[in-house]
């Protein structure tokens, strides 16, 4: 009878996903009919945001049985329907999917990417890494050993440990040199070329070429969008950071929003959903909307726990919180946040933006831990210089140490300074330089801290980081013992919503001593 009535919902032209709750009550018979039927109607729950009516279809299809030359191609769809939902069933899926016959060609290098994916989701990135480098050996010159390799690049670029192969960022260099973007593995290429040169600290202009290359008419590729299959989200968020920490915010964001629509118009509330957040909310932050990101990180943090604590994306949601209510002076918040979700080592597998170590170090020291909060970002140098991170405001652990030291070790301060100075001078961006040079005035007195925090100023008045532009406008007007440049911080700080540094102001004006 179920047959019957999943027969007339087909005809009636309603599809396959609304006859599946009939399909799924038939006895098991080996009807390959039905496992086509229920695999469609798997596709069709899945392009509306349904992935668990899609994995149910998909598990009543494997009961049916299929015929072994389908079999693992439904496992393999029903590995994808819970890639950002349950990362770890996804992986024991296409694990099995492989190592039975059925999958080969473009179908094969599919499946490999999608485990790696779920492998560098579950905080497995090293076994992502090999699975896909041994996939590539196997592969003659061509599209799918290039998309391999570009795969690989791109697990080897957010790996978070000691090291990387020695040669790799020369290679990929070399690799993206010949590529003309003529399809989307050599436009992948561009973006994992900008994000590694934007991670080294190297020119921010030509990261941003290169980065510009990869679109088409100032847009992704056909193929290369949000819920695109081929290549996956991981590649784009590496893209639009890339455009975030060279200044180009309005790129930047707008591919945050773009991925947002994307994931709310298809129904996807998993994985995808709270990384669209996270990283919308580290736009934010970034541009000192710090109320707006905090909105926005907290829905991100809502939707991670349901994925699963400890994971990738889970850091994502909770780093970037913590960054933003630190930002905002919201210290006791930022702290029960740490303690309430774990944010303390050890560390993912992957690179987390901005640096946990960098944040968790900061935090330390503004709840008064500061010998903690020391050791956190001496660790943070460490890490960065094993990954050859010379981004000063991606990793901005030599800033934060040289305020630290100021009056413990002023000559390490000082040199700290001068090297993070040294590094934003070669990224050369506005923000960058900004904030060295507001770095530098701390440590100074008199005019010259005058002098070094006008600059400060004049440099991040320019840049689209609005938060950091007033931290720069209020220590200038305490140094300049300006009243007008104390109330023009001031102003800032409360369209910021850095309630923390409103507050400094008003009581340095309230105090009045020495002003004028």
């Amino acid at each position: 009878m179920h047959g019957i009535a999943a027969q007339v919902v087909t005809d009636s032209g309603r599809g396959a996903a609304a006859a599946s709750r009939h399909l799924l009550q038939v006895h098991p018979e080996e009807d390959q009919e039905l496992v086509e039927q229920l695999r469609e109607a798997a596709r069709e729950h899945l392009s509306i945001g349904a992935p668990d009516a899609a994995r149910r279809c998909l598990e009543r299809a494997l009961v049916e049985p299929p015929l072994a030359e389908t079999h693992a191609s439904v496992l393999y769809e029903l590995g994808c329907a819970t890639l950002l939902t349950a990362p770890a069933t996804t992986i024991g899926h296409i694990q099995s999917a492989l190592a039975m016959p059925g999958l080969d060609g473009h179908a094969r290098v599919d499946a490999v990417f999608r485990l790696s994916q779920a492998l560098t989701h579950n905080n497995q990135l090293e076994e992502a890494v090999r699975t896909v480098e041994a996939e590539a050996a196997r592969h003659e010159q061509g599209t799918a050993r290039m998309r391999l390799q570009a795969v690989q690049y791109m697990w080897e670029g957010i790996h978070a440990g000691e090291g990387t192969s020695p040669g790799r960022s020369e290679r990929l260099a070399e690799l993206a040199a010949t590529c003309t973007g003529r399809d989307n593995s050599e436009r992948a290429l561009f973006i994992l070329r900008g994000f590694d040169a934007m991670t080294h600290g190297e020119n921010a202009e030509e990261v941003v070429e290169v980065c510009d290359r990869a679109l088409v008419n100032g847009r992704l590729a056909p193929g290369l969008g949000w819920t695109d299959t081929e290549w996956g989200l991981e590649i784009l968020m590496m893209l639009a950071s890339a455009y975030a920490y060279t200044d180009r915010l309005d790129r930047a964001e707008s591919l945050y929003n773009e991925a947002l629509r994307a994931y709310e118009t298809a129904g996807w509330s998993g994985g995808h959903l709270s990384l669209a957040h996270a990283y919308l909310g580290l736009g934010l932050r970034r541009r000192g909307r710090l109320r707006e990101a905090e909105i926005s990180l907290r829905e991100s943090l809502r939707l991670a726990e349901r994925v699963g604590r400890g994971l990738p994306l889970y850091w994502s949601a909770t780093c970037n919180l913590v960054d933003t209510l630190l930002a905002r002076g919201h210290v006791e918040e930022a702290w029960a946040i740490a303690e309430q979700y774990g944010f303390a080592p050890p560390y993912p597998s992957t690179i987390v933006l901005p640096d946990p170590r960098c944040v968790r170090g900061r935090l330390l020291i503004a709840v008064g831990r500061t010998k903690e909060g020391i050791n956190e970002l001496e660790e943070a140098g460490k890490a960065a210089s094993a990954r050859s991170h010379h981004n000063p405001v991606l990793v901005p652990w030599a800033v934060d140490l040289a305020r630290a030291l100021a009056v413990e070790d002023p000559t390490r301060a000082a040199q700290l300074a001068s090297d993070a100075r040294r590094r934003a001078e070669r990224f050369g961006t506005d923000t960058a330089i900004g904030e060295a040079l507001r770095c530098a005035a701390a440590l100074e007195t008199g005019q010259r801290a005058v002098r070094l925090a006008a600059q400060a100023v004049a440099y991040l008045e320019s840049s689209p980081c609005q938060y950091e532009h007033a931290a720069a406008r209020v220590e200038y007007g305490i140094a300049a013992r300006s009243v007008a440049e104390i109330n023009r911080g001031l102003t800032l700080a409360r369209s910021c919503g850095a309630d923390g540094l409103a507050t400094q102001a008003r009581e340095v004006l309230e105090t009045g001593r020495g002003l004028r």
